[in-house]
């Protein structure tokens, strides 16, 4: 049960906030508002008003960014993507909880038996969905996205994109002390702070050791910022010359360092291949990995179903590290088994709220099923649709990456965005990790892939093969003497 300095954090952030737009420029207040807020508000407290989204860590930083940009940035805030594609993603991404609402009215009940006997009771229920619950989840849907709104409008710029690269860095480096001190003392600190713990503590031992976790929701959550923050500070590095080049590197040790001690194997996996791909190759080569690994995210679904996706291989190779961490897998997915069952009966738009989306013992009702990974969550909860749109909004930017990369180099820092935001979209097939700060990640992609500063015109091909044809007839018109003249640099007039 959260402490009231808990419930009083939550309170004043706005104020925070207000602090930060009066002091910094707007592209570091959002980030700091948005990412802050991620790292030091307490994860269980919340402020549950009827008929609106729960006002919480999440909510209350977007809902103040947003309000601050429009009250002291006053800068012209475009809400909707130039392409339209992305557009109509957006507007179904929102519009499309609706038809989940609408089709998730009937409660469902748990009646157990009583001694094998015929006569049975009705235990208790999961209410449907009402209409006027519509409000409360489009509601939602739309706070969601307001980092990314504010991502695309404010830190598309190269300068907004490193300053959002800084901000992980600066963030992995502060959060780092916190974290060693569970490391040695046990995971304490949300405890001593907020008056509860967050999780399951037994699963912050590990291998003799503590896992910490801060602030944050699970030592995993944790692992991911300090890999992310590592990724950064291998690209501000590769920018660098002198000795911030060397400050920087110093920072990529020892976040490494950090990653290895909080004992969570996939993290420090992303990280030994991420970090080296940043250092040493080319922008263009990182976009094409990263569009590779979205691609594969999307399509996890589709393999997933139709037994492409190697589990026995995988829980081997799982095996072979150790046999926890193959148990540990195992148990993922045979939930993802279960959960994929269930979310097939209402495939198209989901379950809806009120945790019927997972699988529950049909006469206690217990929940009998854990979800992990952020695609099975979706996928049950908003169906088909919500998770096309959900990976529409985060894969689309690398898509628009790619192609941009294609006409111009792009920056390393969108590069090293781009890679983040990928591996993400990989880790949410195991861990619910969509965080606030991917979202800010997804827009200033997207936006840096509208600005049009500095991309060559791209004429229609339609148009360039006929101003080809009516150059070579121009060419062949002219009189030898002419061609002469034109080659040797004389204009006559």
């Amino acid at each position: 049960m959260p402490n009231s300095f808990a419930y009083l954090m939550l309170i004043i952030w706005p104020l925070v906030c207000l602090i930060l737009f009066r002091r910094l420029t707007v592209e570091r207040a959002i980030i700091w508002s948005i990412l802050g807020g991620y790292l030091l508000l307490p994860v269980r407290a919340v402020f549950d008003l009827p008929l609106v989204p729960n006002f919480d860590k999440t909510t209350i930083p977007n809902l103040s960014a947003l309000a601050f940009c429009l009250l002291i940035a006053r800068k012209r805030l475009s809400l909707w993507p130039e392409s339209r594609v992305m557009r109509l993603v957006m507007v179904i991404f929102v519009l499309g909880t609706i038809p989940t609402v609408l089709t998730n009215s009937d409660p469902i009940r748990f009646s157990p038996i009583l001694d094998s006997a015929p006569i049975s009771f009705d235990a208790g229920q999961l209410p449907g969905l009402r209409w006027l619950d519509i409000l409360s989840v489009m509601s939602g849907r739309m706070i969601v996205l307001i980092p990314f709104v504010l991502g695309r409008a404010f830190l598309a710029s190269r300068s907004g994109q490193r300053e959002l690269l800084l901000a992980l860095v600066v963030g992995g480096l502060a959060y780092s002390l916190p974290a060693l001190v569970e490391i040695r003392l046990s995971p304490q600190l949300n405890i001593w702070i907020y008056g509860f713990f967050q999780h399951d503590f037994s699963h912050m031992m590990r291998d003799g050791g503590f896992r910490p976790l801060v602030f944050l929701v699970h030592a995993l959550w944790l692992a991911f910022f300090m890999m992310t923050a590592s990724v950064a500070a291998a690209a501000l590095a590769r920018e660098a010359h002198g000795t911030a080049r060397g400050r920087y590197l110093a920072a990529v040790l020892y976040l490494l360092v950090v990653l290895v001690l909080s004992k969570s194997l996939a993290p420090l996996l992303y990280a030994l291949s991420l970090v080296p791909l940043v250092l040493l190759a080319g922008p263009r080569l990182q976009i094409r990995l990263a569009l590779a690994l979205a691609l594969l995210a999307t399509l996890y679904p589709l393999l997933r179903e139709n037994g492409l996706v190697p589990l026995d291989a995988i829980l081997d190779w799982a095996a072979a590290i150790g046999p926890d961490r193959a148990h540990s897998l195992a148990y993922r997915f045979g939930n993802e088994e279960q959960l994929l069952a269930r979310a097939q009966e209402k495939i198209l738009f989901g379950w809806g709220g009120w945790a019927r989306n997972l699988v529950h013992d049909p006469q206690s009702g217990a929940i009998t099923t854990i979800p992990d990974g952020e695609w099975i969550i979706v996928f049950g909860t908003f169906g088909m649709l919500g998770y096309i749109t959900l990976m529409g909004l985060l894969a689309g930017p690398l898509v628009m990456v790619w192609r941009r990369a294609r006409r111009v180099l792009p920056s390393r820092t969108s590069a090293a965005l781009a890679l983040i935001l990928a591996i993400t979209l990989i880790d949410m097939l195991i861990n619910a990790i969509l965080t606030p700060y991917t979202w800010l990640i997804a827009g200033a992609l997207i936006g840096a892939c509208e600005d049009r500063a500095g991309l060559p015109a791209e004429p229609r091909r339609g148009r360039l093969r006929a101003s080809s044809r009516a150059s070579t007839r121009a060419t062949r018109r002219e009189s030898p003497a002419r061609r002469r003249a034109s080659a040797s640099g004389i204009v006559s007039v």
